[in-house]
């Protein structure tokens, strides 16, 4: 019963988290549809490994720390915006031969991973994590370790769901002109939704 209560609400929550289009997600298609599945797995697991990371230094402490420094909140949440707002720009205006790869690269593992560091969403996802799913047992660290695993896991097969669409994008999308249309719907979708994980941080 303590199963059914405790975890898999939050392995609900996680999957939620997860799949909902955020910045991440958009990317990761983005960078499947240009360069390929497998060109962009790298970096589907290297995001999956930093949120994971960012689960269990909220739940070991860290975010509660996180949330008492409002300053410290609000500075990581204006340069994530900042930064996602220029990939927006830059990826609204590439140009069609830019589509299959000619001019730029797919996704990186280090871009992936500081994404998730400064993404308002990340964050607050860690902490509603804190809040709603913190462990009151005699053993935190270990069922926080067991819920960043979870996390990880289940943000990955949801980025590589993300990353497959991209893939089936280019069957459905097949002149440069719809590709860049659709290329700058998902700039508008990733401008969207950095302003939104801003305004409700």
């Amino acid at each position: 019963m303590t199963l059914i209560s405790t975890f898999l609400p939050f392995l609900l929550f996680a999957f939620v988290a997860s799949i909902t289009p955020g910045p991440t997600n958009i990317l990761i298609l983005a960078s499947s549809q240009r360069f390929g599945v497998k060109a962009t797995l790298p970096a589907v697991v290297s995001a999956c490994v930093a949120a994971s990371a960012i689960v269990f230094i909220s739940g070991a402490g860290a975010g509660q720390i996180l949330q008492e420094h409002v300053l410290v909140r609000t500075v990581m949440s204006w340069a994530g915006v900042a930064w996602l707002s220029w990939m927006s720009w830059q990826l609204f205006r590439a140009p069609a031969t830019d589509l299959h790869g000619e001019a730029q690269q797919p996704f990186s593992i280090r871009a992936a991973a500081i994404l998730q560091l400064i993404n308002p969403k990340t964050w607050m996802m860690a902490l509603a994590v804190v809040s709603l799913f913190a462990p009151h047992s005699g053993h935190p660290l270990r069922e926080v370790s067991v819920m960043a695993l979870s996390f990880f896991l289940i943000s990955l097969i949801c980025l590589v769901a993300w990353a497959l669409l991209g893939k089936a994008v280019n069957r459905l999308f097949r002149t440069p002109a719809s590709l860049v249309a659709f290329q700058r719907v998902m700039a508008l979708g990733l401008f969207i939704s950095a302003w939104a994980g801003l305004l409700s941080a």
